[in-house]
């Protein structure tokens, strides 16, 4: 089979883009592993472990592809406060969306809620050829382009292929793609809790000794007391926490949280996350882009890392729709540059900021502590610099492209 574009991968990401690129008449085909089905949509079953922090601008993006109306037609958790804490000390700092004028902050979604709604998108429009169950087994560049050869039996040609095939990308590895990776030494403990409080539309992260806990808001049938959990430990405690049974984990967890939901009431079946940070040294070669996890992965301090996968297919989309009317070849180095020009600087500035902020709130010394305090109090002290945070937050600042602007 030969396209004009394959894209590897279709979670968030990859499906986003395709979406984004459907009615520029390029034959587009996506492919993945997965089984690629729509599950029906129950609204109260348990939720799932992993979810995102939607940003603003990533509603406009979701929203311009036609698939967000699919995720407020499951279920999407707005939160308009963050109060953060440092454990060890004084310091702490509230966001409110009211201080920029915004309505929400973001929202709180289910990564699954989120795949769903864009498979349903390609799938009732159809313009978009899907490829499920089928992996990437062997890839062969040429002066045409690429030659992939699923584990399926299926062969395809391309002369431009899009890797959004996640963290541990087969694409990037077989195109001989490198990067620059490095183990934190820690591990998320993610599931979803029930408190005795409600949540107050607020998300909530402690700074502790072991690392940042989260607390984000979910809502199900106007049910507020139910939260997501991202805990990030070290390793062995880690492995410690995961053996306790459900009534000391949650006692656990709501010491480590100071109580500030009252008791913790429920526990959803637990996952454990190794926490590793992946940077591709480029994103681009000839007839090949990276996008997402593929090119970057993130702490989830801030739960940044899709709002940063959805601008690269926003960007990308845009390159390539540009160069089409310009009747440039979309698979040419200087095309895909562009990309890179403009979405490398960003990812590795919220790498750099996330990098500081764990290693900051982590540190042991007396005068580093001090400092941290010092600073969480000069910053809720100062609206202005609170207003630049939420704004960067909500996804308003910066180089944005078109399906992400106001």
């Amino acid at each position: 089979m030969q396209a004009d574009l394959i894209i590897v991968g279709a979670g968030m990401v990859g499906s986003t883009l395709a979406l984004a690129l459907e009615r520029c008449g390029l034959k587009i085909v996506v492919v993945d592993a997965g089984p690629l089905e729509v599950r029906p949509y129950d609204g109260q079953a348990a939720f799932e472990p992993r979810v995102s922090a939607l940003s603003a601008a990533s509603q406009r993006i979701l929203q311009r592809v036609g698939a967000w109306p699919g995720i407020a037609a499951r279920r999407a958790s707005p939160y308009i406060d963050m109060q953060v804490w440092d454990g060890s000390g004084t310091g702490q700092i509230h966001f409110s969306a009211e201080a920029v004028h915004a309505e929400v902050l973001g929202h709180i979604v289910e990564n699954r809620v989120v795949q769903d709604a864009l498979l349903e998108t390609l799938q009732a429009r159809g313009a978009v050829e899907l490829i499920a169950a089928a992996r990437l087994e062997r890839l062969h560049r040429s002066d045409e382009g690429w030659l992939l050869s699923l584990t399926d039996g299926q062969e395809l040609r391309t002369p431009l292929l899009v890797a959004a095939d996640g963290a541990h990308s087969a694409v990037r590895r077989l195109a001989g793609c490198e990067t620059r990776e490095w183990d934190y030494l820690h591990q998320a403990i993610v599931t979803s809790v029930r408190c005795a409080e409600p949540h107050q539309r607020t998300a909530w992260q402690r700074f502790t000794d072991d690392g940042p806990l989260a607390f984000l808001p979910l809502e199900r049938d106007g049910d507020r007391h139910w939260c997501s959990i991202v805990w990030s430990v070290t390793e062995d405690q880690a492995r410690r926490l995961m053996a306790l049974d459900d009534q000391a984990f949650r006692a656990a967890l709501g010491r480590a949280f100071e109580q500030r939901l009252g008791e913790v009431l429920e526990v959803d079946p637990r996952l454990c996350i190794p926490l590793r940070q992946r940077h591709a040294k480029r994103y681009v070669q000839p007839g090949l882009a990276l996008i997402g996890d593929a090119a970057h992965t993130i702490h989830p301090l801030a739960g940044q890392g899709v709002n940063l996968g959805l601008l690269d297919a926003a960007v990308l989309a845009e390159v390539l729709e540009a160069a089409l009317a310009r009747g440039e070849r979309l698979a040419d180095l200087r095309v895909l540059s562009r990309f890179e020009r403009r979405r490398m600087p960003h990812n590795l500035a919220m790498m750099a900021a996330m990098e500081g902020f764990e290693r900051l709130f982590q540190a042991d010394p007396l005068l580093l502590r001090w400092l941290r305090n010092v600073g969480l109090k000069t910053v809720q002290s100062l609206p202005e610099a609170k207003a630049l945070f939420v704004r960067q937050a909500l996804g308003l600042s910066g180089d944005l492209p078109e399906l992400a602007r106001a």
